[in-house]
């Protein structure tokens, strides 16, 4: 893992920062289990993990001008930096989440990535693999543009896998039921109440338990892609490979 970019070099950078828990069994992907034991759905915590940032390595990796970002892993609990390593491309650094509720822990996140210098910031979720590299692209080249604006990657769920801003609005993060299915809707609502301009990504997926494990594995196994998909998932490798394996 290297150091995030000089602080002077930082302004037109879009930080995609991915909100990951250490992966020690029994702490992560606890709702896949079952089908899966603790230690597999750890693992596959794992390959999650490996997958996503390898996809915005690659965005990275493609940036230019304005579009340029850098590969982040807001991460929890401290103490824990050590079964990260290994895990991420070059280049990816570290910042520890802090705050209780989920809420409180995105808008520190979002706060604290963009008091180091950064342009603007996209929280994403550890638990969609899949998603187009594309889409990630997308939302990098959505902050790019002037002006203020709330950019929202909805999951099927209700929920979303990402939300990237220009600056650390509370407003987005406030009064809403976490972890249900109007939390997309909620933060909709919560941004047009400031005045905050709302860009919508392409619809994706969580991958959080046993139903949506099934169509994972349909997507990457049989090539079956979600009946809400426009465009064709990342190839996630790592998560394809623990599948096959896991029978």
């Amino acid at each position: 893992m290297g150091d995030a970019p000089d602080l002077p070099a930082r302004t037109g950078v879009c930080a995609l920062a991915v909100m990951a828990k250490a992966p020690r069994p029994g702490r992560v992907k606890t709702r896949l289990s079952p089908p899966l034991t603790l230690e597999q759905a750890a693992e596959l915590n794992v390959c999650f993990l490996r997958d996503t940032t390898e996809n915005i390595a690659a965005v990275v990796a493609n940036g230019m001008g304005i579009r340029q970002a850098a590969g982040l892993i807001s991460y929890t609990p401290v103490g824990d930096e050590a079964l990260f390593e290994g895990l991420l491309p070059e280049g990816f650094a570290l910042v520890a989440q802090r705050g209780d509720g989920f809420g409180e822990r995105l808008l520190a996140a979002a706060e604290d990535i963009l008091a180091c210098g950064f342009g603007s910031v996209c929280l994403i979720d550890s638990d969609s693999p899949t998603v187009p590299r594309v889409v990630y692209e997308q939302a990098v080249a959505e902050l790019a543009r002037p002006g203020d604006r709330v950019v929202l990657g909805p999951a099927a769920d209700g929920g979303y896998y990402l939300i990237g801003l220009k600056r650390a609005h509370a407003a987005v993060f406030e009064r809403i039921a976490w972890s249900t299915g109007t939390v997309f809707a909620e933060t909709c609502e919560r941004a047009r109440e400031a005045g905050i301009e709302v860009v919508e990504l392409p619809l994706w997926y969580d991958v959080d338990d046993a139903a949506t494990l099934e169509i994972l594995k349909a997507e990457l196994l049989g090539g079956i892609a979600p009946g809400f998909a426009v465009v064709e998932g990342y190839g996630a490798r790592w998560t394809k490979a623990f599948l096959m394996g896991s029978g």
